[in-house]
């Protein structure tokens, strides 16, 4: 059970960087902070959906990561 969880971490990650890297640069600037940059911009259905891909890998990612960093399957 302990080698299903490293191989799913080792492949959440790789797909995690893949993801990230796809992603299109936003260029926000000190605009980001206060989410002022997206007023006038909406998101397209396709970077909709690479960011609900990319959250649900990295929720996968962390919650490998916590099953092997506390030892709750040995």
């Amino acid at each position: 059970m302990l080698t299903l969880i490293w191989i799913i971490q080792v492949i959440s990650a790789i797909l995690l960087m893949i993801l990230i890297l796809m992603h299109s640069p936003k260029g926000d600037g000190i605009a980001g902070i206060g989410n002022a940059a997206q007023m006038f911009t909406s998101q397209k259905s396709a970077e909709k959906g690479l960011n609900k891909l990319t959250a649900i890998v990295a929720a996968v990612f962390v919650v490998c990561v916590f099953i092997l960093g506390f030892g709750i399957i040995k």
